[in-house]
């Protein structure tokens, strides 16, 4: 239902009603039914999906510059609920808590994005009102065959990126005074963290299954999927630290 069923509200809803069964066991994890491909995942018809060169840029020191990163922010956190619930429906045969994991992963994105919502209707505008970046589902098609691939691109590149440039925004939406702003901004963060965690843990965890050395693999996976090479720093070395980055993974992404 949350991947293949277009609507917000009921996506939101679903997710929560999944999160409070599971944390009382009455939630089975198994299924019998075949994987359907990626592709007949659904999205809403809105917001246009732009690619990122297309996307108009705007400044945090005007209204309408804050409501389209708040909008942009919308976008990541609406993306991440499906990459969270992808995560749970295509990869079986792990553990059960891997599950567990992820849905309250799946959760805590669906909270962050109705934050985010709830603040950018104070704006006079609503998600879907703007055209948004076409490229974060890409790294869910590429990696639809492998757990592993995901692990690295998605938590460990995608969302730990949230965790080099987060501070510096939250400090900017500091000097102008908004005291909600740094509150949502602070609250998503300090998830964040904890989402990169689990995908360090379960990376690790499949390497050791499958007889591979993490920060070999995490640097092959990069290399191969992520378009660019790598990803450009700075990096938060603190908080990746915190989220289960190695010194060595560090030192290679930042040469």
């Amino acid at each position: 239902m949350c991947l293949h069923h277009a609507n917000i509200d009921d996506k939101l809803l679903f997710t929560h009603q999944a999160r409070q069964l599971a944390d009382q066991d009455l939630l089975s994890f198994a299924s019998a039914e075949p994987i359907a491909p990626i592709s007949r995942v659904s999205f809403p018809g809105r917001p246009v999906l732009l690619k990122p060169r297309q996307m108009p840029k705007r400044k945090l020191t005007t209204t309408q510059g804050v409501a389209a990163f708040f909008h942009a922010i919308a976008h990541v956190e609406f993306v991440a609920i499906y990459l969270a619930w992808d995560l749970l429906y295509r990869f079986r045969g792990l553990p059960e808590a891997f599950y567990q994991d992820w849905l309250r992963v799946a959760d805590e994105e669906a909270q962050h994005f109705a934050l985010i919502r709830e603040h950018l209707r104070t704006m006079s505008l609503d998600y879907g009102d703007l055209p948004a970046h076409a490229g974060l589902w890409e790294h869910a098609t590429d990696t639809a065959e492998d757990v592993l691939a995901r692990l690295a691109l998605v938590p460990r590149c995608m969302e730990a990126r949230g965790l080099d440039v987060t501070p510096a925004i939250i400090e900017k939406f500091n000097a102008l005074g908004d005291e909600r702003s740094v509150a949502i901004l602070s609250r998503i963060l300090h998830d964040e963290i904890g989402h990169v965690e689990l995908g360090s843990y379960w990376f690790k965890y499949v390497c050791k299954q499958r007889g591979l050395n993490p920060e070999n693999q995490y640097r092959e996976l990069i290399r191969q999927y992520y378009k660019g090479g790598k990803p450009k720093g700075p990096f938060n070395r603190e908080m990746r630290i915190i989220a289960g980055f190695s010194n060595a993974e560090l030192d290679w992404l930042e040469t």
